[in-house]
């Protein structure tokens, strides 16, 4: 950033009236005014520069714009000033982060005694460092998955104890807290302090969110602040917090409560809350509505069980109506005749079945006498075997000596053979 020496511009007077050092003293001060008089005149001298920063505060107040620009290499901000009529000329959106390169001027107000740098032109000359660094970090992490829904876990219904960490004694935490004991008066906190600005905010957030995740009671971690401009809140874009929180076992909810810029840790988080106001009602429910939807369930199980049980009187009452259910001894009379004439019918066709197996038994009874070996026994024959007990069919299979087994109709007996007869014997006279 150009500096300025204005009491050494070449060829250029102080002005007759300008108060310097010789002309005061405690017997005789100058006037406030005659001073703020010489400082403005000093300031007009400087004229217009032009210069290079980072738009950290861009906010509009009716046709006008109040803003601040920060050195690109340390600390040191600048306010300025954007009037309506240079607004007209630009023909660029601006916002915080831009990089630019302004010329602006310096103006004393006399009145108040206060310095601003009204801009005459205004120019982009690509992203701002911070916000570069962001975009690139943004790009890298989503390129991860981190930024995915699908990883993203669901808050429980109703959380038993609530993390929260925010700054100590902020409008941020009693908003919480406040609005969650409305909806839940038995909700309870656990809440860790860190800074939720500067150097030692991220390491003191990633220690409260490292203890409240290890802790087994917590079911949701809440990180509250209550907004901020950009500059505060790059904490919140910081990779170190973003990586802890995408590792978080704990649903974590973040709730910064900036709307126009939205830190990396609203992508990473579980849920995005737009303040801590909204994150209280979204993670506690509101036990009033909860009671009413009770009641409206139990309404509707009540008239649902009411028409369950209607209609199964109204089914009752119909089977009850039918004939067979108002006399049911008249299905046993008209079937009476049926099993009595089917009783009859399979009677006789047992005993026609019956008589008819008696003479068939009868006659195989007869056959098989007819052709039993022992009918032709009984009429005086006999049957010869040999040896080997073959029967002899013919006398030259017993020769003499020959031991054969002769049966009768009664019993056995053995003889011997004296060979074969020399004649057959006479038949008998009848």
């Amino acid at each position: 950033m150009t500096s300025f020496q204005p009491e050494n511009i070449p060829g250029e007077a102080p002005p007759s009236d300008a108060v310097s050092p010789r002309d005061s003293a405690p017997e005789q001060p100058t006037s406030v005014a005659r001073l703020n008089q010489t400082i403005k005149a000093s300031i007009d001298r400087w004229g217009s520069v032009w210069v290079e920063g980072e738009i950290t505060q861009w906010n509009r107040r009716g046709a006008n714009v109040f803003g601040g620009l920060k050195d690109l290499a340390s600390d040191a901000q600048l306010g300025i000033q954007l009037w309506s009529s240079v607004l007209r000329r630009l023909t660029d959106d601006f916002q915080v982060g831009d990089r630019v390169v302004a010329c602006v001027k310096a103006d004393y107000f006399v009145k108040r005694g206060s310095l601003s740098f009204q801009v005459t032109s205004l120019r982009h000359v690509g992203l701002g460092a911070q916000l570069e660094r962001l975009e690139r970090l943004r790009r890298a992490l989503q390129a991860e998955g981190l930024f995915d829904p699908a990883r993203k876990a669901r808050l429980p219904f109703l959380p038993g104890t609530i993390g929260l960490i925010t700054g100590a004694e902020s409008d941020a935490e009693k908003d919480v807290i406040r609005n969650a004991q409305l909806r839940w008066p038995q909700v309870e906190f656990r809440t860790i302090h860190a800074a939720v600005q500067g150097e030692r905010s991220v390491p003191e957030i990633v220690a409260a969110l490292t203890t409240l995740d290890a802790d087994p009671d917590v079911e949701v971690i809440i990180i509250a602040r209550g907004g901020g401009d950009p500059q505060t809140l790059l904490g919140f874009s910081d990779e170190r917090l973003v990586r802890a929180v995408a590792a978080a076992q704990t649903p974590v909810v973040s709730a910064i409560g900036h709307e126009n810029d939205r830190p990396l840790l609203d992508e990473v988080a579980d849920l995005r809350a737009s303040t801590p106001t909204d994150a209280a009602k979204r993670v506690v429910p509101d036990v009033g509505e909860q009671r009413a939807l009770v009641a409206q369930l139990r309404s509707r199980l009540t008239t649902r069980l009411q028409q369950q049980v209607q209609h199964g009187i109204q089914q009752l009452e119909q089977m009850r109506s039918r004939p067979a259910l108002r006399d049911p001894e008249r299905l046993i009379r008209d079937r009476a005749q049926d099993v009595f004439l089917a009783v009859s019918r399979g009677r006789d066709t047992v005993s026609r079945a019956l008589d008819a197996g008696e003479r068939r038994t009868g006659e195989l009874r007869a056959s098989l006498r007819a052709l039993s070996p022992a009918a032709t026994l009984s009429r005086g024959y006999a049957i010869a075997q040999g040896p080997d007990g073959a029967i002899l069919r013919n006398a030259s299979g017993a020769p003499a000596g020959a031991e054969v087994t002769v049966t009768l109709e009664r019993g056995a007996f053995a003889a011997t053979s004296r060979g074969e007869a020399v004649s057959a014997a006479p038949a008998p006279k009848k």
